[in-house]
């Protein structure tokens, strides 16, 4: 091993290793959120949580694959947060096709519920970010995890606030606004993902890959 790749060895090793505890403690609290959401979702017949809940299904997901390639080189990196990004993607789309729904059915989501199972989302997702936070800058696949679990934050927010303007109105609209700006924001970070990872697949693959750990090690100390 050359004398960069054993300068950084250790540092790689502890980090990897953080990196595993964060995203398996992500995972489990994502994972235990879809079932809570969905079956809200359905009771009170809420686009908002309806599509939080497949947001979380798809987080699940997106962590299952951090973890594969928490050990394998920036490519194989890179090709994961390409699937994070397509995920994403899919869900945003999904999202703008439930509230086309809804629009049509005309169903009024009950707001309280709305509301508490919004709450209890967002606090969750809050702690996933402060978990997140400080590894954000470590790599693309930390990075891209980082951002999945802030568009949740937002998004709880905005499911919150949803719910809180179909108590008093008894309106649809506040639940399809939502529901739009949820999509609207899993486009435009999934097409981040994507054209990010598009660029460093697009790097040499004999590219020195002690160089790339080097640099997101310096990146995480900052």
């Amino acid at each position: 091993m050359d004398e960069c790749c054993s300068g950084k060895s250790k540092e790689l090793i502890e980090l990897r290793a953080k990196h595993g505890k964060m995203l398996t403690a992500v995972l489990i609290i994502n994972a235990t959120m879809f079932f809570i959401e969905a079956a809200a979702g359905w009771a009170s017949h809420s686009t908002s949580l309806l599509a939080d809940s497949l947001d979380m299904l798809g987080d699940s997901l997106v962590y299952i694959f951090s973890l594969y390639v928490l050990n394998k080189s920036v490519h194989w990196q890179a090709r994961a947060s390409l699937a994070k990004g397509l995920v994403m993607l899919f869900f945003g789309l999904g999202v703008l096709a439930e509230a086309a729904s809804k629009f049509t059915s005309g169903t009024v989501p009950d707001g309280p519920v709305m509301t508490y199972i919004g709450l209890l989302a967002f606090a969750m997702n809050a702690l996933c970010f402060w978990l997140l936070w400080q590894h954000r800058a470590d790599n693309l696949n930390m990075r891209s995890t980082w951002l999945c679990s802030r568009n949740d934050v937002i998004a709880n927010a905005s499911v919150v606030g949803a719910g809180l303007l179909t108590y008093k109105f008894a309106s649809l609209w506040p639940d399809m606004i939502v529901g739009g700006l949820i999509a609207a924001m899993f486009l435009r970070s999934a097409w981040s993902v994507i054209r990010e990872s598009v660029e460093v697949l697009k790097t040499p693959k004999n590219r020195e890959e002690c160089s790339l750990q080097s640099t997101f090690i310096e990146l995480s100390k900052k």
